[in-house]
């Protein structure tokens, strides 16, 4: 944007836009360079943002939008309108935490849809609005999300997926991302060991912002935490565990033709069965996928995962077993 701004309006916009933009703040030195302006035209310009209400604020010589209160202008047309609307109904659906956020966001939407549309999304808003939500969860989040904006190490206390330990871990966000079955994972560096690690949201049970900052790494390849059918499971490579699935003859040809992970091994058996061979790190991520396929798949491996698909069926079993004497 070096190029040297003329029109004032289209300037304050621009610098509305560089310190939304700006997870750590800008110099006003920095903002001039990008406009082609002197400081004090920029000094001048940001006076005018927050007399016309715009939340910007002075610290340690640079500046920064509070995005608590930032309100944000979002073009969109029709299509895109509805896109966003379902995207965040399918996420709603099997969400273990309800956002409320999202539910401020599709009273917004609203505004952006014609009716009956319109009064649909904000039906849905208020159904979504009964369901109960964790405070504690909420601010988690919202510190989590802070520091991955504002690139800033967060101190997480929380407790694993497997065995329910717990932790204290210094982290780096790289990236949030959502699985299937409505969990929130996190993305990023053990500040500690320097190594990747997937945290997931639910289980961490206080968060604090640090002053320690960050950038990041400009060779991080994210693609191999994206790739899963069943979302976020990886961490850095490491306490990976292999599991082995065998799928009936009939639907052999839809597990070939998918990727499942990136990890996946697929080999055909004597009997004409297929087995499913990936590396993850927590298998209980998988479990609400391998009970829709019921008889039609068998877990071979680990024995943890092999048992507990046997035990819940024990159970089911004798539940109905009971209801049809």
């Amino acid at each position: 944007m070096s190029a040297r701004l003329i029109n004032r309006g289209e300037r304050l916009t621009a610098i509305e836009r560089l310190l939304f933009r700006s997870g750590q703040g800008l110099r006003a030195v920095e903002i001039a360079e990008e406009c082609g302006v002197d400081r004090r035209t920029i000094y001048r310009d940001l006076d005018t943002l927050q007399k016309l209400g715009i939340p910007v604020s002075q610290e340690d010589g640079r500046f920064h939008l509070n995005r608590d209160y930032y309100l944000a202008s979002v073009r969109m047309n029709f299509n895109e309108a509805v896109a966003l609307f379902i995207a965040a109904r399918a996420f709603t659906r099997n969400a273990e935490q309800q956002n409320p956020h999202i539910v401020s966001a599709l009273n917004k939407l609203c505004a952006a849809l014609p009716e009956p549309l319109s009064s649909h999304v904000d039906y849905i808003a208020d159904w979504i609005r009964g369901n109960p939500v964790d405070r504690n969860y909420v601010q988690n989040l919202e510190m989590i999300i802070r520091g991955w904006v504002e690139g800033r190490t967060i101190r997480l206390w929380g407790s694993t997926n497997k065995l329910g330990d717990s932790y204290m871990r210094d982290f780096r966000t790289y990236f949030v991302e959502p699985t299937t079955t409505g969990g929130l994972y996190a993305v990023g560096q053990d500040a500690l060991t320097q190594s990747i690690k997937v945290l997931k949201i639910e289980g961490v049970k206080r968060a604090k912002l640090l002053d320690d900052s960050y950038e990041l790494p400009e060779h991080f390849d994210r693609r191999p935490y994206l790739e899963s059918v069943w979302g976020v499971m990886d961490g850095d490579g490491h306490d990976r565990m292999r599991v082995v699935l065998a799928f009936a003859q009939d639907v052999t040809s839809l597990i070939r033709e998918r990727l499942w992970h990136s990890s996946q091994q697929i080999e055909i058996l004597p009997d004409k069965r297929c087995t499913l061979t990936v590396q993850v790190s927590d298998w209980h991520e998988l479990m609400p996928w391998l009970r829709s396929w019921g008889t039609q798949v068998e877990v071979l491996e680990p024995i943890g995962l092999r048992q507990q698909l046997a035990l819940e069926a024990v159970q089911m079993a004798r539940l109905y077993t009971a209801a049809v004497r």
